[in-house]
């Protein structure tokens, strides 16, 4: 089986991936997701027991009659938003003492019993379709989202009703709006009260936002899909916060108040538990400009509140995973940046517990009065580690995880990579990614009487390996700046005077990183170099992982540091490597990597001599709010800024062969990104391809679509830069 088919298939060898870990008090089980191998896209939920190291499947899909193409629309905008290309059981809730789950399939409400032997599942009498269903902490009642209401059952079945519904046109309740899941990280839209006794939920009002249309072509019977779309510069939808009792007996919400207008973006919100089993109401508030983020603490009974702790920047605030949380003694978990400068710290309380220089990404998980977080050595930012840190600071450092042998006693934390983490009592679940190894390992890691975290089991990968050579890479960084860079050779290559081709594969913007210690951020590039290409890949100025300069460098201009930067990587290499043919030099891109493609040949057609873009983000005003203005500000106040990062200005410069590919149905970054450059280029007399994609989303999932288009894409680069077959 070719590389591309079986990338495709196996979704990019994710399927058989164990993946959402939840752990038991007494960290004997863990709870997982997986599907029954590498190509089983009806993921079931499995239990293991730490003890004996076996695993049973606890609710099977197609047991159950799931039937993924009936989903309702608001579960399949959540999984577009979450990027989830899988099926089947894609998300569960389990309750605080780990003896039931609950998840929906295919708009309908199940819940199993996680105790041994347990029955099989049961589905209950909710009003489907249901959407996000959450088991409260005690395990007594069930709340979802149907029909844009809020509405509460019982674990057994019972005492199904409505909590909040729609009180106007384009209002919901429970649901995260489109910027706050795009771009905030938040997906969910309400919250339990650690008790259960209530509901924090969202009711979030799309009237003010502008209505978009999604249309496919190629379905002329069918009505275009009307969706509201926040674009740069136009009105975000209205988003509240409300107290809902959740057994009916106060039937009145209790709104939770602050200055929505100065801080208008909702980013975060939950409860944060108090002595005697109160309870606070806490959230998060971002301005507008993204300059302020304020931390809020309610009472539940009045909705009245105070600011907590505010975070300034004068470019923006970093929404930053994992915070605010809490210790079990109620100090504060932060990240920030002391009086809005220097490097970002962990913090407890008032004290740091990360130390400085190191780049920390997020918090992972709070359990007692430890605090688990991932960062990257200053020296290493293709790695990322877990780090342990106490309150107390006796134990504060990076979690050292067992070598490449996976065996106990090999030598611990020999082997870097990406790893990612649950811990919850003496129990640490750690994946690690590394080039070193293939695949993923899950290591079940306990807590021993020394503190120190050894492996105790291993929950298995059921991933196919990829039909492929030994990866060939190389690393290092680059020029004065030292951007991190990866070259990626064919392994037939024994050099004998032949110069290769380059084909640069960058995403080259924020909140992505591609030249990272594991052997799966190089399968593509590995398949590439293979075709006849040297594949670089270069993660310049806007990519995290080096420090908030670096991210910031991209403000008011999206364009000119970025291909800079890759055009310093070229060069680098070019230096390095003899071999590298600089007059035969291709670049692909996807999203922003699809708009770096297109900017390359359009600015640089010196450098670049073909471009492939997917999904190209060409003018940012048709972009939303959140992410957009995070980095130019409004289209408004900053017009220039806009006109610096659109490449439509750019249509008459082309001179280089530009594929443009663009789903017809992505409602992140719409077709009309595509559409409108084709125009240009059209106007301007300007050659290129277009290829359109019907029925797809902003990322193909389709197996044979995705499949044919890393075989159009080799075959577009091969002719431009007249690459032998």
């Amino acid at each position: 089986m070719s590389f591309p088919r079986q990338q495709a298939r196996t979704q990019r060898f994710t399927i058989g991936v164990p993946r959402s870990f939840e752990i038991s008090p007494d960290g004997r089980r863990i709870a997982f997701l997986r599907g029954r191998d590498g190509v089983d896209t009806a993921t079931c939920l499995w239990v293991y027991d730490a003890d004996d190291g076996t695993e049973r499947v606890v609710a099977d899909p197609r047991a159950l009659g799931a039937d993924d193409e009936n989903l309702p629309p608001e579960e399949r905008a959540r999984r577009e938003r979450l990027r989830e290309s899988g099926g089947g059981i894609v998300a569960y809730t389990v309750d605080r003492d780990f003896t039931r789950a609950v998840f929906a399939l295919s708009g309908r409400l199940f819940c199993v019993d996680l105790a041994d032997g347990g029955a099989d599942p049961r589905e209950l009498p909710a009003t489907s379709p249901v959407v996000d269903p959450r088991i409260d902490a005690g395990g007594r009642r069930i709340a979802y989202v149907s029909g844009g209401a809020l509405r509460v059952i019982g674990a057994d079945g019972r005492g199904d009703r409505v909590l909040a519904s729609p009180d106007a046109e384009n209002v919901t309740w429970g649901l995260a709006d489109f910027v706050a899941a795009e771009e905030m990280g938040r997906y969910r839209g309400f919250w339990w009260a650690p008790d259960g006794s209530a509901v924090l939920a969202a009711r979030v009002d799309e009237s003010p936002v502008a209505r978009w249309y999604v249309d496919d072509p190629a379905a002329p019977e069918q009505e275009p899909t009307a969706m509201r779309y926040p674009a740069a510069g136009t009105d975000n939808p209205e988003v509240r916060l409300a107290v809902l009792s959740a057994d009916g007996s106060d039937p009145e919400p209790v709104w939770v108040e602050w200055d929505r207008e100065e801080l208008p973006y909702l980013a975060t919100a939950g409860w944060k538990a108090g002595p005697e089993g109160a309870a606070s109401v806490v959230f998060t508030a971002q301005s507008r400009d993204q300059r302020t983020l304020t931390l809020f603490e309610a009472d539940p009974a009045t909705g009245r509140g105070e600011a907590v702790r505010t975070e300034r920047d004068g470019v923006w605030v970093e929404l930053m995973p994992g915070v605010p949380s809490w210790t079990a003694s109620g100090e504060l978990v932060w990240i920030g940046r002391e009086n809005g400068a220097g490097e970002r710290r962990v913090y407890v309380g008032d004290t740091p517990v990360s130390p400085p220089g190191v780049y920390v990404r997020g918090v992972v998980d709070v359990d007692g009065d430890r605090v688990l977080y991932s960062a990257s050595p200053e020296d290493g930012p293709g790695d990322v580690s877990l780090w342990l840190a106490a309150r107390d600071g006796e134990r504060s450092g990076p979690v050292e995880v067992p070598g490449h042998g996976c065996s106990k006693g090999a030598d611990s934390g020999a082997h870097s990579g990406l790893r990612s983490g649950r811990l919850r009592g003496d129990t640490l679940v750690v994946q690690h990614r590394s080039t070193d190894f293939p695949g993923v390992r899950t290591l079940v890691m306990r807590d021993g009487e020394s503190g120190v975290h050894s492996e105790y089991g291993t929950i298995e990968s059921l991933a196919e390996s990829p039909d492929l050579p030994e990866l060939r890479v190389e690393t290092w960084r680059a020029g004065e700046r030292r951007i991190p860079c990866a070259l990626v050779l064919p392994s037939w290559y024994r050099g004998d005077g032949q110069r290769l081709p380059v084909l640069m594969a960058p995403y080259g913007g924020p909140h992505a990183q591609r030249v990272l210690n594991t052997r799966g951020a190089f399968l593509s590039a590995q398949w590439y170099a293979e075709q006849g290409f040297a594949v670089l890949i270069a993660d310049g100025r806007g990519t995290p992982g080096i420090g908030v300069e670096w991210e910031q460098a991209v403000h008011l201009d999206l364009a000119t540091a970025v291909l800079e930067d890759q055009v310093a990587a070229l060069e680098d290499a070019a230096h390095r490597f003899g071999f590298l043919d600089t007059s035969r030099v291709g670049i692909h891109g996807w999203s922003f990597g699809g708009y770096l493609a297109a900017l390359a040949v359009l600015r640089r057609p010196d450098v670049f001599h073909a471009a492939v873009a997917g999904a190209p983000v060409i003018d940012w005003r048709l972009y939303d709010t959140h992410y957009t203005e995070r980095y130019l500000g409004t289209p408004q106040e900053q017009p220039e800024a806009y006109e610096r990062s659109s490449l439509l200005a750019d249509a008459a410069k082309l001179e280089r062969p530009l594929m443009m590919i663009h789903g017809l149905s992505d409602d992140n970054v719409v077709f009309a990104h595509t559409q409108r450059m084709s125009s240009a280029l059209l106007a301007a007399g300007r050659r290129h391809t277009v290829l359109p994609l019907s029925g797809v989303t902003h990322s193909p999932s389709d197996p044979t679509v995705s499949e044919n288009l890393l075989l159009l894409q080799v075959e577009f680069l091969k002719n431009s830069l007249r690459v032998e077959a």
